[in-house]
């Protein structure tokens, strides 16, 4: 199970560097590209699945932190998904791209610090 684990953290950790990657490279021009949308997508399921992991084995699991967690990764999946929609009808909303982000980054942080 340990494989497992580790290899949900590697994705998880992948996911995060393509959000954030995938941002910085268009900040300049602000769209959604591929690696922003994936990258929110597999933030929420692999933090779920490690979650349940976690749940399920010994690990203690701080609800708190992974709730606050679960909302802000929600919100820059969210915000994805609809620049890419309205990207795709040709309405871009750059706001939408700097928010998802953003909001990466503060998850980062929330991650790391908390």
């Amino acid at each position: 199970m340990d494989v497992v684990k580790d290899l949900l953290v590697l994705l998880h950790l992948l996911g995060m560097a393509a959000i954030v990657g995938g941002w910085l490279v268009v900040r300049n021009e602000p769209r959604v590209v591929p690696p922003i949308l994936w990258g929110a997508r597999a933030q929420v399921v692999t933090g779920l699945l490690l979650v349940g992991i976690a749940e399920a084995g010994t690990d203690p699991v701080n609800h708190p932190k992974v709730g606050v967690k679960l909302v802000v990764a929600l919100a820059v999946a969210g915000l994805a998904e609809i620049g890419n929609a309205r990207q795709k009808r040709g309405e871009p909303n750059p706001t939408l791209v700097q928010a998802a982000g953003g909001l990466a980054v503060v998850n980062t942080a929330v991650a790391a610090l908390w």
